[in-house]
Order: structure tokens, then sequence, then C-alpha cells
């Protein structure tokens, strides 16, 4: 090992000490299952905010973003205007309404449990269906957080991928396990900060070092024609699809928790401006990073365009601050592996062996079994991504439009429609699942219209089918009385 790479690897040390003994705290206030699950439901605006960020945030953010932008282009920005959007959107229509909800419909922890609190007549078929599609999908994200923390740990300490994808999920592993979602939740806001600065760093110090931007720029330009240009090799299809990414956010269980766990709906006109400050700086910083890693590496090799942010960062800081910088990367990972964790954990314990197999278990058994889940679904994650040919952003891609496809319409017409049925719920999330698994299939082997991102046809299903299938018969009297306690304390 050579004298920057101790260095760094000294840095990470620290680094997860820090993390780790926070996570140790954090199990100290952990005293049940909504603690565990929720934070108890008592977390400030700031951290909502920054959790909800960091945690949607993932490892694209340093790792695929830069690369696509290096490898394609400035037409990849389309990717975060439509993630703005539909940030901005989930945070103005969704947030307040799901926190009230949540807790009015038999004070539900975890998504599926508030679709069954929503529609009391369908509670076990709803949480069954839910959780089902949460751990599908879900395990498939992780295994994305995994695969990033596989090359991370292969590029900067020369271990093979197999031991780097071990070392990776051991230590999420360890600190979601230990803490749950009081130390993730205090955590994403530390970590949330470090990888803020650290994408505003890295891409300032590369164009400092090339001759600011007017400098760099021209060559970049003319040595890839059409770089700049918004609509570079793309159709219709292509900008409309990195748009839709935005349609995502209405279901990812990951984040809407984050909205479950604010101590009120009142936090949230805060907690909105927060995240989005910060999320549209990371991204168009991210965009910038590419640009940069491109510039900076026009006559060089670089093998793995995911890797430019940590490349870059290694390169051209002292190797103590180049430790910090790159552990953005791990801070990343770490918060989106970890909130995914824990959501599956959660459907798992609370919506599967908790109402179908022991309705009578002690705190502490529920507690143990979430984490036991959460070192389950970590071991499938990890089979997934033993390829090390995967990429994240295709891996984050599939995970997100299944999510998105499934839970998004729900969660949105569940808030706004008192005379959405239970029954169609159901119908309507399947329904969206198997529309986006079908869609990448045929994507996969025709192409054409198929090219299209699949999130956008499993939308439309899911919605359509809900409907259809609301109109069938009269809603339940207790579901409009319960709707409209909910209008009233957002009102009010």
């Amino acid at each position: 090992m050579d004298h920057t790479t101790l260095i760094i690897a000294i840095t990470f040390g620290i680094y997860l000490c820090i993390v780790l003994g926070m996570g140790y705290f954090a199990s100290r206030q952990t005293l049940n299952l909504s603690d565990f699950i929720l934070g108890g439901r008592n977390l400030p605006g700031p951290i909502v905010a920054l959790g909800a960020g960091a945690s949607d945030m993932s490892s694209w953010l340093l790792m695929a973003l830069p690369g696509a932008v290096f490898l394609h282009g400035i037409n990849y920005i389309w990717l975060p205007i439509g993630l703005i959007i539909g940030a901005y959107l989930n945070w103005t229509f969704v947030a307040a309404r799901l926190r009230v909800y949540t807790e009015v419909a038999k004070n539900a922890l975890t998504l599926p449990a508030y679709f069954g609190g929503r529609f009391p007549e369908h509670n076990k078929s709803l949480r069954a269906s839910t959780a089902l599609v949460v751990l599908v999908f879900f395990t498939f994200y992780t295994s994305a957080g995994f695969v990033a923390g596989a090359y991370l740990a292969q590029l900067l300490f020369h271990v093979n991928y197999t031991t780097g994808l071990l070392m990776s999920a051991g230590i999420i592993i360890a600190y979601t396990t230990i803490g749950g979602f009081f130390a993730i939740s205090w955590l994403d806001f530390f970590q949330g900060s470090l990888m803020f600065i650290s994408l505003l760093i890295v891409p300032t110090v590369a164009f400092h070092h090339l001759g600011t931007w007017t400098v760099a720029l021209p060559p970049l330009a003319q040595q890839f024609t059409g770089y700049f240009n918004l609509f570079q090799a793309f159709s219709w299809i292509s900008v409309i699809s990195l748009l839709a990414w935005g349609l995502g956010y209405f279901g990812q269980p990951h984040i809407l928790v984050r909205f479950m766990a604010a101590r009120s709906h009142r936090e949230m006109p805060v907690a909105r401006f927060i995240c989005m400050f910060w999320m549209s700086i990371a991204l168009f910083a991210a965009v910038a990073t590419g640009i940069a890693g491109r510039a900076y590496f026009t006559g060089n090799s670089l093998a793995n365009p995911e890797e430019a942010f940590i490349r870059l960062a290694y390169l051209l800081f002292n190797p103590w601050l180049a430790g910090i910088l790159i552990s953005a990367v791990l801070c990343a990972i770490m918060n989106t592996s970890s909130a995914q964790l824990l959501s599956s954990a959660s459907a798992l314990i609370e919506d599967f062996y908790h109402p179908f197999f022991n309705k009578k278990a002690s705190t502490k058994q529920l507690m143990w079994g979430a984490r036991s889940a959460v070192l389950i679904v970590a071991i499938v994650a990890v089979a997934l991504a033993a390829n090390p040919n995967g990429s994240i952003l295709q891996l984050v891609s599939y995970a997100w439009a299944g999510l998105g496809a499934s839970f998004g319409p729900v969660v949105l017409i569940s808030l706004y429609w008192r005379n959405m049925q239970g029954n169609s719920a159901i119908i309507g999330m399947l329904g969206g699942a198997a529309t986006v698994i079908v869609w990448e299939i045929l994507g996969h082997h025709f192409g054409g219209i198929f090219k299209l991102y699949s999130i956008i046809p499993g939308f439309l299903v899911n919605t359509l089918l809900l409907i259809i299938f609301s109109k069938i018969k009269k809603v339940k009297a207790n579901s409009v009385e319960q709707f409209e306690e909910v209008r009233k304390i957002i009102q009010g």
C-alpha cells in the first residue's frame, strides 16, 4: 500500500469510527419498533429535509450521474431537471398530508401499514402486496449501492471486486442494524452536508486546475462534437424518459418514510426549502463534475466514467483532504442503502411477520426480527451485486421505475380522492409493477417505443386501474370519515 493510499485508508477509518459511534449512540435512544422504524416520529424539519435528500441522492449522484455526463454530454441534464420538478411536487402535495394520514390511519409506521390503515377492509392483502413489491425492487436498489461500494474499495485499496463488495456491505449492515432509523436520520444530516460540500469543491478545483471554464470548455466542445448540445443523439423518447424520473418520487418508500417521521406536518415548508436548495445545487454540481472529468481526462484513459469524481479527488487534492472528499461517496452509498435496507426490513417484520405469523410478538422480538431482516435482505442484495459488470445507473433506473410506478399513483390518489377503493389499490399496484417488468423486457428485445422509460406506462396503467376499479362499488363510511379528519387537520 503506497503512502497516499495509506493516508486515505486512515481517513476512511476515522470516518467509519465516527459513523459507527453515532450508530451506537442512536441505539441507546432506540427503545421500541417505532423508534427503530420511524425515530419515534419526532424529527425536526432540517433533519427530515437532508434525510430525504441524502437517502434519495445515492451513489449515483457522485458516480453514475457524473459518469453519464462524462460519457454522453450535457444532454443528461434533463435527468436533474426532471428530478427537481418531481421532488418539489412531492414535497408540496404529499409530504404534509402523508404525515397526518399515517398517524390518523392507525399510527402506520410503514407505507404498507398506511395503505392497510387507509383501506382497513383490505388491510392484510394490501400490506402483503405492498411489502412484496418493496422487497423485490428495493433488493435491486440496495444492490446498486453495494456495486458502488465495491468499485470504491477496488479503486482505493486495490482489492478484488468480491472483497470490496463484502467490505462495503458489511459496513452498511453494521450501522443499520445497530441504530435503526434514528441513527440513519442524524447520520444523513451529517453525511448529506459532506456530500454537498464535496460536490462543490471537486469540480471547482478541477476547473481551476484546467484554467477556469473559459479555458477548459472550448477545446472540449471542439474535440467532442455536440457535447454541449441538449438534444445531441437524443430523440423525444430520450428527453421524456429522463424528465419522467421525477414521477418516481411519489412512490419511493425510503423517501416517503422521512415525511412520516417528522414531528409535525407544519415542519414541511421549511424542510422543503432546505431539501430543494440542497438537491438543486448538488445535482448541477454533479453535472459539472462530469464535464470537469471529461475535460481533465481528455488525454488520459478513464476506463470507468463512473469513477470521475473519485479520480479527480484522488489526483487533485492532498491525500488527507482527498480521503475526506472521497468519504462523500461512501456517505452517498450508506445513506441510500441503509434507508432501503431498513424499509425492506420494516416490510418483512411489520407487514409480514407481525400481522400474519406472530400478532402477540413482544417489542424485543420485533426489534431482533427487524435486525435479522436487514441481514436477510442484504445477503440477497449482495448476491445480485456479485456481477462486477453491473451498471449503477441501470440498477437504480429499474428499481426507481418499479417503485414509482407501483406506489406513486396509489399514494397520490389515496391522499386526495375520498372515494378510492382498497381493491383498486392492490390491482393498480400490482398492475404498475408488472407493466414495468414487462416493458423493460420488451425494451431490451425490441427497442422503439419500448425504449420509453418504463415508469411512464407503469404509472399510467396503475392510474387507470385505480380509477376503473374504484368506480365499481361504494366507498366505506369509515374511510370517508378518516379522509375528512385528515383534511380538517391540514386546513387547520
